[in-house]
């Protein structure tokens, strides 16, 4: 009977698709598993396809190419140590989400999902099939149970590995990150721990896919509860841990506690490498976008210096008549202390050319909205062309606030691949970009210090279309709007219920219409950065054509 096990636990960033290249991180961390004389190296949740797939995993020609890649594997890794990786099963024409333990040059076990989640964004059950619980499989000589992610979240898969016998829990996850995560994982977890009183390896990947970022922060547990090892937050990471038996079972030797960083950081680094992965795993490498002098472009701007570098990020300054010089000045300030390339292209003239050819069928109308829209679509048109011409992603620079109520013009400053502040409410933004010209961090390529002028985070928010123009023109102030918003959107709450936090009724019912009728526009908007549970996209979905409105409110 051993008395000592060796894990090697690889917390890695994955491709969705790129399986010859997910399969070779996972040989060259079973490689250093090897030369570390571990007994087992770990992957995490479908490593070998990346996660998540999405409908992808529905071809036929993919999973068979990704059990394909995962039997090849096992037959290059036969002299070695185990290795756990997580891919697709078929099991009597079902498909499951499976984790495979390959040794000896063949698969010796396969695992497969009991619990799939189907809420936020996930849509498993409509991917995969349930299976049965199961029960540990033994690595030289120690029986380990694996609660495949969501099947750790719930306490029936890890009680029946303990009563059939596992040692060790060993749960390989692709667990995206939001507000909150790492505590929200950490009592789930050990409350598996106390539940079964065995130590516990909490696994998850890194890196970014579309809207989610994986944030990593695995780590182990021991009997009790107490932690042994904490992984970083966001970074790639392989360990190797040391667990031995004793007289009251397995523990693990204390190793690596990485410190947890607080939300303020979590939320601009799930930013950073949100939009870093999406461009490199899309095959970009340098963006543009829309500097205005505004704060929204600001932050945008310095995350994209801090994920590509300055020298990959283009920012050009499109001024109309109604632009004023503090823009102009506040645009070239930042772009300066960025170090980013700033372009100056005056849309004077193309505003007059589309005055000129719609003058005909305006000529007895009053300019307004539509006339503020063109200055929006023009520069759109302009960014899209600089896109084009130089294959530099755009970058559009609403925030949640913004694209919640509508307030921003499709095909205009909605245009863009990419939106790293989507699901930041304005009033965070505000914040984020204190916290940025306060903190610098090694994973940042933009210089440190106050990158972001304070002069375009204290003047009052403008779109600049109209003379004299203020957001809160058009909108509640913003510490008003994003706590009625946050209501409506994050927490579900009903008209009278916000109105019972001490918001006007009228106010209330004037927000919840501009959010019901812009579901249109966010069908349409650029994918953007999920830092809630209530991201604009999987996490809500909501018709375009909906006439139902709360009279929860009315007196």
């Amino acid at each position: 009977m051993a008395d000592h096990f060796r894990l090697t636990l690889a917390q890695l960033n994955p491709t969705v698709g790129a399986i010859a290249a997910n399969a070779a991180k996972a040989r060259a961390v079973w490689d250093e598993a090897r030369a570390a004389r571990a007994d087992m190296a770990a992957l995490t949740e479908m490593f070998i396809t990346g996660y998540q797939t999405q409908d992808l995993i529905l071809k036929p020609a993919f999973v068979a190419e990704a059990v394909a890649a995962i039997e090849a594997l096992a037959r290059d890794c036969a002299d070695g140590p185990a290795l756990g990786i997580g891919g697709p099963a078929l099991r009597e024409g079902r498909l499951c989400n499976a984790y495979y333990i390959l040794q000896g040059g063949k698969v010796t076990a396969t695992v497969l999902k009991h619990h799939l989640p189907n809420d936020g964004v996930f849509d498993e059950k409509r991917l995969f099939s349930p299976a049965d619980m199961h029960g540990p499989y033994v690595v030289n000589g120690v029986r380990i149970g694996t609660p495949i992610c969501e099947d750790s979240w719930h306490p029936d898969v890890a009680e029946t590995l303990a009563e059939t016998g596992a040692e060790i829990l060993l749960v390989p996850n692709g667990s995206p990150y939001h507000r909150g995560k790492p505590d929200l994982r950490l009592n789930l977890m050990v409350a598996r721990v106390v539940e079964t009183g065995l130590p516990l390896v909490y696994l998850n990947m890194t890196g970014g896919q579309d809207d989610q970022v994986f944030d990593g922060c695995s780590m182990v547990l021991n009997p009790g509860g107490h932690l042994a090892v904490q992984m970083p937050q966001f970074d790639d990471c392989v360990i190797h841990v040391d667990f031995s038996r004793g007289a009251e079972g397995w523990q693990a030797g204390k190793g690596l506690i990485a410190p947890v960083p607080p939300v303020a950081e979590a939320d601009y680094r799930a930013m950073t490498i949100g939009l870093q992965d999406y461009l490199g795993k899309s095959g970009f490498s340098k963006v543009v976008l829309g500097l205005s002098g505004g704060i929204d472009s600001a932050l945008v701007a310095t995350i994209a210096a801090d994920a590509l570098g300055p020298e990959n990020v283009h920012c050009v300054m499109l001024p109309s008549e109604f632009t004023s010089a503090h823009s102009l000045e506040d645009a070239a300030d930042c772009a300066g202390r960025l170090g980013a390339r700033l372009d100056t292209i005056p849309i004077s003239g193309p505003q007059a050319a589309v005055g000129e050819a719609l003058a005909p069928l305006f000529a007895s109308t009053t300019p307004g909205i539509t006339e503020e829209n063109i200055q929006s679509r023009l520069r759109g048109l302009l960014l899209m062309a600089l896109s084009n011409k130089f294959g530099a992603m755009l970058l559009t620079t609403g925030n949640k606030s913004e694209v919640a109520v509508g307030y921003c013009t499709i095909y205009g400053d909605m245009n863009g691949g990419y939106n790293p502040i989507k699901d930041l409410w304005k009033t965070r933004v505000f914040d984020t970009c204190r916290w940025r010209n306060e903190n610098h961090r090694p994973w940042m390529k933009a210089p440190r210090g106050a990158v972001i002028p304070q002069r375009i985070i204290d003047k009052p928010p403008s779109a600049e279309l109209r003379d004299n123009q203020k957001d809160e023109d058009s909108l509640p102030p913003y510490h008003i709007l994003d706590a009625i918003l946050e209501g409506l959107v994050e927490k579900d709450l009903s008209v009278a219920e916000i109105v019972a936090q001490g918001h006007d009724l009228a106010t209330v019912k004037r927000v919840e219409g501009l959010l019901y009728t812009s579901e249109w526009k966010r069908f349409q908007s650029a994918p953007g950065v999920r830092l809630t549970q209530k991201a604009f996209w999987l996490d809500r979905r909501y018709p375009m054509v909906n006439r139902w409105r709360d009279g929860s409110g009315a007196a």
